[in-house]
């Protein structure tokens, strides 16, 4: 394990509760162990943290990404796209392939959703030579993930949403029958209705989608409509 990081798992450890690290698991499907250290803890353990050692040198910081990876606890999943997210502005367009490598492994919704809407979208717009050939290459793969990451890295892109390529990465993956790109083709949608409602009611219309991404999609527009806020 890196240097940077034995005072950081030594705080953590010692700030372990294990009355809710059981509950956090059993959410989280027993994928993970947990310290049992609740997120407003957790963010003020590491803001003290970095108060004290500062961040590490951009050489240093893959290896720091990947010894939190491999650390048993997912507090320390949570830590590591806590310090890439300090280094957005700083990233080499490589840092591409740390990023796939995390969302592959320990995969579950709530570090890949981090690492595509946070770390991937923004090296999109930063690099966008790279967008269409990971894309590509993701969408191919089989991998859930990977291809959740696809229709996930626009979320905050608003005004600046590629519509065409939403649209055909949804198309591809619909009819999928795995809950989390289900769900997720709704989630993009949704996000994009507060941009172009038209655009994604529309989309909605047109195309035969699942139950679940249908719901998904509308669910904002619909709360807006109950709320008497016209779109």
């Amino acid at each position: 394990m890196h240097l940077y990081l034995e005072p950081l798992v030594k705080i953590f450890k010692a700030n372990a509760n294990q009355t809710n690290a059981e509950p956090m698991a059993k959410y989280m499907k027993n994928l993970f162990p947990y310290l049992g250290i609740k997120t407003p803890l957790r963010k003020e353990l590491f803001r003290d943290f970095i108060k004290e050692n500062g961040l590490p040198e951009i050489t240093e910081l893959k290896q720091i990404i990947l010894d939190l990876w491999d650390l048993p606890e997912r507090e320390f999943q949570y830590i590591a796209i806590g310090i890439l997210k300090k280094f957005t502005k700083k990233w080499d367009e490589d840092f591409i392939d740390l990023f796939e490598q995390l969302i592959i492994t320990k995969s579950w919704w709530d570090s890949v959703d981090g690492l595509a809407s946070w770390m991937v979208g923004e090296h999109f717009i930063r690099f966008p030579h790279l967008r269409d050939k990971y894309i590509d290459r993701w969408m191919r793969s089989g991998n859930m993930w990977l291809q959740r990451t696809c229709l996930l890295f626009q979320l905050g892109y608003k005004d600046k949403t590629d519509e065409m390529l939403m649209g055909s990465i949804i198309m591809s993956l619909n009819g999928n029958k795995e809950f989390f790109i289900n769900k997720a083709i709704g989630w993009i949608l949704r996000e994009y209705s507060k941009t172009d409602s038209q655009a994604v009611i529309k989309f909605v219309e047109n195309n035969k989608l699942a139950p679940l991404s249908k719901r998904e999609a509308l669910k904002w527009l619909k709360n807006q409509r109950k709320l008497g806020i016209k779109n």
